[in-house]
């Protein structure tokens, strides 16, 4: 990579999300200049709507991408795949791709962004510990219960401020991290049952959890708004990939880092510290 990483411009897609918010800090703290992207942002940027995809990447030296809403759905691979090659007709030298772990959906998306011409590296990484404090499932969890399809598999949860470090070291990295898929996980095995008592234990307050089956949730979606193909996709992905395949850690952050992942310990702890689960949310 030729482009000096002091002075390296980065996209950051999905700049308000659970991961692209800590990219971004992440970036900021290593001294790169960050571009947040997204459809409400100042930089304005929609999977669907590819007129917002030159302007947000025209002066960028690298792009963080995160497809909304799951890098396995249906069109990801044409959407992402048309996107990375644009980036590489205006400059752009260096990509990551946000992928999951174990998700086989995922894999057309990943093969696109290798076949873009770009420096790439897909991030793959385990359940976020942050999706018990933030997005959909919050309002569940600050009404005292969970219901979700994760029956009692094991799950090696990580906490998305290593999954933006991680990022930010393939960024900043040269070529040491260039062509490679980096499998992220946390320390340490938990049940979903066992994750939601640990944040229960934590904030003080009565969190239960609820296994329903990924049939059941999906009809539940549906009654709440979620259109029928969205639904149906989810359904086969909890299916599949909440099956036992990821109850195994990995060594990428560590390789990365050069540290150990944060514990899932910690993100219930700050969950209690700032009140996230409360039913107030303050």
């Amino acid at each position: 990579m030729t482009t000096d990483t002091v002075n390296m411009t980065v996209l950051v897609t999905g700049a308000t999300g659970r991961v692209g918010r800590r990219v971004m800090e992440s970036a900021e703290a290593a001294g790169l200049t960050v571009r947040p992207a997204s459809r409400a942002g100042a930089v304005r940027f929609d999977w669907a709507d590819r007129s917002t995809w030159a302007d947000a990447l025209r002066g960028a030296d690298a792009a963080h991408l995160a497809y909304l809403p799951d890098v396995g759905a249906p069109g990801a691979a044409e959407a992402v795949g048309a996107f990375a090659r644009l980036a590489v007709e205006l400059g752009v030298e260096r990509l990551t791709l946000l992928s999951a772990r174990g998700e086989h959906q995922a894999h057309a998306t990943e093969q696109a962004v290798r076949d873009s011409g770009a420096e790439w590296t897909v991030v793959r990484a385990a359940w976020f510990a942050q999706n018990l404090g933030e997005g959909p499932l919050l309002d569940g969890m600050r009404g005292g219960e969970l219901v979700f399809p994760g029956g009692e598999v094991l799950e090696p949860f990580i906490d998305t401020r290593d999954i933006a470090d991680v990022v930010v070291a393939a960024l900043t990295g040269g070529d040491r991290f260039a062509g490679r898929t980096l499998d992220l996980t946390g320390p340490r095995l938990l049940s979903f049952r066992e994750a939601v008592a640990e944040v229960s234990a934590a904030a003080g307050r009565e969190i239960a959890y609820v296994p329903v089956s990924a049939r059941e949730y999906g009809a539940a979606l549906a009654e709440f708004g979620v259109a029928p193909e969205e639904a149906e996709f989810l359904v086969e992905l909890f299916e599949t990939n909440l099956d036992g395949r990821n109850a195994k850690l990995s060594e990428g952050v560590r390789e990365a880092l050069g540290r150990e992942p944060r514990d899932f310990a910690e993100f219930a702890e700050e969950c209690a510290r700032e009140a996230v689960l409360s039913p107030s949310g303050v």
